[in-house]
């Protein structure tokens, strides 16, 4: 074993690119032909030697070169490699100094947003604001206990958002997932959560499916009498069924009323970021119909951009509340007709009456439809077929309304 008197009179000969004077337990005093004296400590991992670096003599000294070496033989034995084990470490000092909850899902929400929609970008933001960061901001999250994140979650179920409960739980489970990434807490503790929230099960939209139920709708759709932008759009929504904001939001610009084509922009689209930034637009054949309805509000709403613009605001379009008020006022609550139900009320009768091919209806509806390879269908395919189909819908919802004979479902 060395002694100080050995490191400080310890020399390399000028004929040796260095030398080595051994102490105990594989640690040894390296010495350069120039001077400088370091201590490494040599061991093995899987049979592969190895070398730690632990520091400069004289400013490390003996005794806590071997204080060091002690303390890396316990990693070793633990089973940690004590260089990985070293360049954790450094790692950590290298990260944020703040370590609350608060900074570290900003942080999370900061690198991931520019990916998301802006959509679930606000959705995101508020699970964040308004149930979780009331509770833990400023708690360091390696703090934080599972059954705290529970009782916080469960203040939201008790305001019967059982959907916003297992969404908030999500949010929660990606910044731990973060903090874990950044050496911020050892583990997500959100995964012992699971199966302990109440069961969400999401409700369908509610939608007439029976065709005499559907022409009593119509009826009384065409004989609203608010305003003709809402009444508009109300016969447009069966007709057309397009999502409610697709429907809302639509601009002159985007009609081309003497080709019947209504070409919706792949941002307003529900779609990923990606697809709302890169995707094709969706193009809505319009039938006769609606091609009548849109010429006659032109004159009234054609000067501005938008088809349906609200009353408060001529470049914001009606509320969504709008349209289901309007199908209230008519006897549909949203138990019986919502306005986002019209596309179901479409795709079964459709499919199941009409017997039109569900990828053309499937197209109508923007739904990306796999193939046997499993490769989406372009959206703006079927163009032919959907016409045709559309026509043929605007058509049979005339019948319905006029009460006439029509296709009942088939008897299984």
């Amino acid at each position: 074993m060395l002694t100080d008197a050995q490191c400080r009179n310890a020399v390399c000969p000028p004929d040796k690119k260095q030398a080595r004077f051994a102490d105990a337990g594989g640690m040894y005093l390296q010495v350069s032909p120039a001077g400088s004296k370091r201590w490494f400590l040599k061991y093995r991992v899987d049979g592969k030697e190895k070398q730690l670096a632990m520091g400069s003599y004289p400013d490390v000294s003996l005794t806590a070169a071997r204080k060091a070496r002690d303390a890396a033989k316990l990693k070793k034995a633990a089973g940690t490699d004590p260089i990985q084990a070293r360049k954790i470490e450094k790692l950590q000092a290298n990260t944020p100094a703040a370590n609350t909850f608060q900074v570290t899902a900003l942080e999370w929400f900061d690198k991931n947003q520019t990916r998301w929609s802006s959509h679930y970008a606000i959705r995101e933001k508020r699970n964040l604001e308004k149930d979780l960061f009331p509770y833990f901001a400023t708690r360091k999250i390696s703090d934080i206990q599972a059954i705290e994140v529970l009782a916080a979650i469960r203040k939201v179920e008790d305001r019967g958002a059982l959907d916003v409960a297992h969404r908030v739980l999500t949010t929660a489970g990606a910044v731990w997932r973060y903090a874990v990434a950044t050496a911020r807490t050892p583990r997500d503790i959100t995964a012992d959560l699971k199966g302990a929230l109440t069961p969400h099960h999401g409700k369908h939209f509610a939608a007439i499916t029976d065709p005499l139920k559907l022409g009593a709708l119509i009826r009384v759709i065409r004989g609203y009498q608010g305003g003709p932008i809402v009444r508009t759009a109300l016969q447009l929504a069966p007709m057309l069924f397009q999502r409610p904001g697709e429907l809302r939001g639509m601009a002159w610009a985007e009609l081309d009323l003497d080709a019947a084509l209504w070409t919706i922009p792949a941002m307003r689209m529900k779609r990923k970021l990606d697809g709302k930034q890169n995707g094709q637009p969706h193009i809505v054949p319009l039938p006769t119909q609606a091609v009548e309805l849109l010429r006659a509000l032109n004159p009234l709403t054609g000067r501005g951009v938008l088809v349906f613009p609200g009353e408060r605001s001529h470049d914001r379009p009606i509320s969504d509340n709008t349209l289901r008020a309007a199908l209230l006022t008519l006897g549909y609550g949203p138990t019986i007709q919502s306005v986002h139900g019209f596309r179901a009320t479409a795709r079964t009768i459709l499919a199941e009456v009409l017997e039109f091919d569900p990828l053309t209806i499937e197209a109508q509806l923007a739904h990306s439809v796999k193939d046997a390879n499993g490769r989406a269908y372009n959206r703006t395919t079927y163009m032919k077929q959907r016409a045709s189909m559309m026509q043929q819908w605007a058509d049979y919802l005339d019948k319905l309304a006029k009460g006439a004979d029509v296709i009942q479902f088939k008897a299984a």
